[in-house]
């Protein structure tokens, strides 16, 4: 498995978003069959791991903890804060609570729950704003000056806020969506990324699973899968944006390729800083995942690829409206 770097922290070129081991898309997974997923995982080379407190919430930091303590000295774990789990959401979406207080507090009931004496990056999951973000990596800071965290990150933040907090405390990654679908990230953020040396971890890179052309307007959704509240996975958009799928399909079939390792190929050969966090609950998916660190694209390519994008017209937003306005803040 190749390495990269994001910020000064070395870690598998592609990591593994464990989110759904444990939760938003229906029934959970046996166990145990993650337990063994996540082994295999580092089997194969993976080294940047995934979760956060709102998953469960609690239970993949738990997941994580048992799988992975074996372990430990050969992996990466991130996870995050932020939510206020447990209070009911406001007409704004869920509640937030990023007070120093609720950091230090949620960050000695990780380390619990993860079997471990460090968080390797932790992440605000969304930027607060009723509290300061020059608050918040001051939190942060203090969490990594006493051992209890070795690096800062944020997630879904915009390029102001980052700056702000890197001021404060340096920030390792930022974690956003970026994928084929959703590239708002890179008009103003990535710059400043670049900039401050920032790593970027692109969270959903396949499209919550319909960029692996596995997905159609007519494929039903569990009960409890979240995808049933995304206007973009509403059946008359999956049925416009297939067009993006079919177009991956084409570009894999001259490269030897599935959709989904393009899809990925491509963010890789965005920039060098860039680690992409797919998330599956199948070796078969993981294994096809990580092909996609060795399909070189060149610049015929992306070049063809880009082309071809400017004429596809993504339908649906990625989140509902309350959601949306938690991003870019």
């Amino acid at each position: 498995m190749r390495t990269r770097r994001i910020g000064n922290l070395e870690v598998s070129a592609l990591g593994l978003g464990c989110m759904g081991m444990s939760w938003a898309y229906g029934a959970v997974p046996d166990r145990a069959a993650m337990i063994g997923l996540l082994r295999s995982a580092v089997d194969r080379g993976v080294t940047f791991f995934d979760t956060a407190e709102m998953y469960g919430p609690h239970t993949n930091e738990e997941l994580l903890g048992e799988a992975l303590q074996p372990l430990r000295s050969r992996v990466v774990i991130a996870t995050k804060f932020g939510f206020a789990i447990g209070v009911p959401p406001t007409p704004d979406g869920p509640a937030l609570d990023s007070r120093p207080e609720n950091i230090r507090r949620v960050a000695e009931a990780s380390l619990r729950r993860l079997r471990t004496d460090v968080i390797d990056l932790f992440y605000q999951h969304r930027v607060d704003p009723a509290v300061p973000i020059e608050d918040v990596a001051g939190a942060v800071k203090d969490l990594i000056q006493a051992g209890k965290v070795r690096h800062f990150g944020l997630s879904e933040a915009s390029a102001a806020t980052v700056r702000r907090a890197h001021a404060v405390q340096k920030v390792t990654a930022l974690q956003s969506e970026y994928s084929l679908w959703e590239r708002r990230v890179e008009t103003g953020v990535m710059p400043v990324l670049e900039e401050l040396g920032i790593g970027l971890v692109p969270y959903s890179p396949l499209g919550r699973g319909f960029l692996t052309g596995a997905l159609d307007a007519t494929t039903p959704f569990a009960e409890g899968d979240f995808r049933n509240n995304l206007p973009r996975f509403a059946p008359e958009a999956r049925k416009a944006n297939r067009a993006l799928v079919d177009l991956l399909g084409r570009i894999g079939a001259r490269k030897g390729a599935t959709p989904a390792q393009v899809a990925l190929a491509w963010l890789l050969a965005q920039k060098p800083w860039i680690v992409p966090i797919p998330g599956t609950t199948r070796l078969a998916r993981l294994e096809e995942n990580l092909g996609a660190v060795d399909l070189e694209l060149s610049a015929g390519d992306l070049g063809d690829l880009e082309a071809a994008l400017k004429a596809i017209e993504v339908h649906g937003a990625r989140y509902p409206e309350a959601l949306e306005r938690m991003t870019g803040r």
